[in-house]
């Protein structure tokens, strides 16, 4: 399922949503310019569980490997990877930060990423494996959509194999889903390791819950 555009438009113009979409394609960009050097800039500043928790011979754990924990959040792994985070932020970012308000929206969002980041660290703790991507802080920003804004409708492409259908679905259905296809790969994955197939499921649920959970306190109040 790929969300298209929702039906809820937002109040305020969503500045620092974009300026989060500027940076990554930014970032993207520049990764790109680099050529080989731009790969191992994940293992760099990309969350490796292991360097984190000290569980395989990396020396003295050095503070880079916690501030991975926020610069992962701008790298990404392909064109794809990228345009799917930013697609997802787009549609859905936008009235978040209209709820919460631009400078409570860029601590809610670092703050679910580094959770999220957590989440997958917590979860497959000796991983090698480089975890990049915005999709996590993303995850926030669903699970914080889906408690506002339930029964907003969602425009959805549904690709059938060479057939594309587009229809509407209730914000509650379609991320109601998502998040069910994150805990069902999640732990599926947690016999081979929690980043199976390369996608970190944990960390799509642990910023999920994280949005959730933040949603209550950072909300501004309504006026009438």
């Amino acid at each position: 399922m790929i969300p298209l555009r929702d039906t809820n438009p937002s109040q305020t113009t969503p500045v620092v949503n974009y300026l989060i979409i500027g940076l990554n394609v930014l970032v993207f960009a520049t990764q790109f310019l680099m050529g080989d050097f731009g790969e191992e800039l994940y293992y760099y500043f990309g969350v490796v569980p292991a360097r984190i928790t000290g569980a395989i011979e990396y020396g003295d754990v050095a503070p880079i490997s916690f501030i991975t924990l926020f610069t992962s959040m701008f790298l990404h792994g392909g064109l794809w990877h990228l345009l799917g985070n930013m697609l997802f932020l787009y549609v859905f970012g936008d009235n978040i930060e209209d709820r919460l308000g631009h400078f409570r929206y860029l601590v809610f969002y670092l703050i679910a990423g580094i959770a999220a980041a957590g989440t997958q660290v917590f979860i497959n703790p000796a991983s090698e494996i480089p975890m990049v991507g915005a999709s996590g802080a993303i995850a926030g920003v669903l699970g914080a959509y889906i408690l506002l804004y339930p029964t907003a409708r969602i425009s959805t492409l549904i690709p059938l194999i060479i057939i594309f259908q587009v229809i509407e679905l209730p914000a509650f259905i379609f991320l109601g889903l998502w998040f069910a296809m994150q805990i069902f790969s999640g732990v599926m994955s947690l016999g081979i390791g929690g980043d199976a197939g390369g996608v970190a499921w944990w960390a799509h649920i642990g910023g999920f819950a994280a949005g959730a959970v933040m949603l209550p306190v950072m909300k501004k109040r309504r006026r009438w």
